[in-house]
């Protein structure tokens, strides 16, 4: 029995090397060609066969919710250093340009994230990590709006959505990192209250 127990732990092993193989990999090829990379070259370069790699991500949101679960140390830590800010307005356009950034990890990202997030299907793994972003910026607009500082019908979809805009706009490459910051304005002057609305 003893001889069995330890055949039975020895595929999990395995299992998990290929898994945590398969991510790292992905993740490269993520950075380098975007999330249309070639699958079939991750699975090469992680030392697995494709069929491996269906197996633990069926399919490629499968795989890029993985990956994008792996990268969400650094929201966290932005997120602890935001919540020393006193200012309610402030800590919500923090967050807003941390979520840009991390839309814009990868090429590519903010398209499948935006679909993920519209449809809001359960089967969908990238409505995952949406989720608890989608949740995180809402805890940010009440307190703002508690504050006075962001307009009552503002909703936390709505700045989520206008984050993962930005990245896509910054992601094609048409525009200046001037420009961006004007269309950063814009939306700022849009979700918040006036001197003389308050």
């Amino acid at each position: 029995m003893g001889a069995t127990g330890q055949q039975g732990r020895r595929p999990r092993a395995d299992v998990q090397r290929n898994r945590a193989a398969l991510l790292e990999a992905a993740q490269r090829h993520f950075l380098a060609y975007g999330v249309g990379t070639s699958l079939e070259a991750v699975a090469k370069e992680a030392g697995v066969g494709p069929g491996t790699l269906y197996r633990h991500f069926p399919t490629r949101e499968a795989l890029l919710a993985a990956v994008l679960q792996t990268r969400s140390e650094e929201l966290v830590a932005r997120q602890a250093d935001i919540a020393r800010l006193g200012d309610p307005s402030e800590a919500l356009r923090q967050w807003l340009r941390a979520m840009e950034e991390y839309f814009s990890a990868f090429s590519g990202l903010p398209e499948p994230l935006m679909a993920a997030a519209r449809a809001q299907e359960p089967g969908n793994p990238l409505t995952l990590p949406c989720d608890p972003l989608i949740a995180t910026t809402d805890e940010y607009v009440r307190a703002a709006q508690v504050a006075g500082h962001v307009r009552p019908s503002v909703k936390s979809y709505d700045l989520f959505l206008a984050a993962i805009s930005v990245a896509w706009i910054s992601g094609t490459g048409a525009t200046d990192e001037e420009s961006l910051g004007r269309l950063r304005t814009l939306i700022e002057s849009g979700y918040r209250e006036r001197d003389d609305e308050a």
